[in-house]
């Protein structure tokens, strides 16, 4: 063997063989387990069958399954949840940013060929003490856009687009609750039309 192929194999040997699947197809497949039956319902059985690998390559390409679920929760924030900020960042007042976030949350939640609801929304119900750090990232994420909300109201109030008594804490943690209310009753079988209506009538309630 020439110093050329030993060098090649030496790089190979380090390198270890090479995937033999796709990392983002499995991640899809994976974050679509978390998404439908939440953290604690999903094994590691399950995670191989539906990302068609098996677990040593799980292991080596995510870690555990707490590292691919929170890979897996970004990865669905990244192409599902990313309308909330943008949303509230593009319109003009938070109550328009509010009005959209939930029209489109009412799509989102009952998307065709995807699990219903929001997965940061269900994917920690019934966790175990075992999975406490679980809860508490899902939780950080959902308080975090209500921070969010929160800031544009008071932003508007200071402007005198909103009434100067108006309590932007409650009218934030209102909007979120809808938010979560119809991720819900979209697991619940609510189609689109339902929650667009129930969208609208929730923007009646802001003064």
């Amino acid at each position: 063997m020439d110093a050329t192929n030993e060098r090649t194999s030496e790089r190979v040997g380090r390198r270890g063989r090479p995937r033999s699947f796709d990392r983002d197809a499995a991640l899809k497949a994976a974050t679509l387990e978390f998404w439908e039956r939440g953290y604690e319902a999903v094994s590691i059985a399950d995670l191989t069958r539906v990302m068609h690998i098996k677990a040593p390559s799980l292991y080596a390409a995510f870690g555990d399954k707490r590292t691919l679920f929170e890979e897996a929760v970004q990865a669905y924030v990244q192409e599902f949840g990313g309308y909330i900020h943008q949303a509230l960042e593009e319109e003009p007042t938070a109550r328009d940013g509010v009005a959209r976030m939930l029209r489109e949350a009412a799509t989102v939640h009952t998307l065709p060929g995807h699990p219903k609801g929001c997965m940061i929304a269900t994917a920690g119900t019934n966790c175990t003490a075992q999975s406490e750090e679980i809860l508490q990232g899902l939780t950080e994420l959902r308080v975090q856009n209500t921070r969010l909300i929160e800031r544009h109201i008071r932003a508007d109030i200071a402007a005198g687009r909103l009434p100067a008594d108006a309590d932007a804490h409650a009218l934030a943690v209102f909007s979120t609750s809808v938010l979560h209310g119809m991720s819900q009753q979209a697991r619940d079988g609510a189609d689109r039309a339902t929650l667009e209506a129930v969208a609208e009538i929730a923007m009646d309630a802001w003064p």
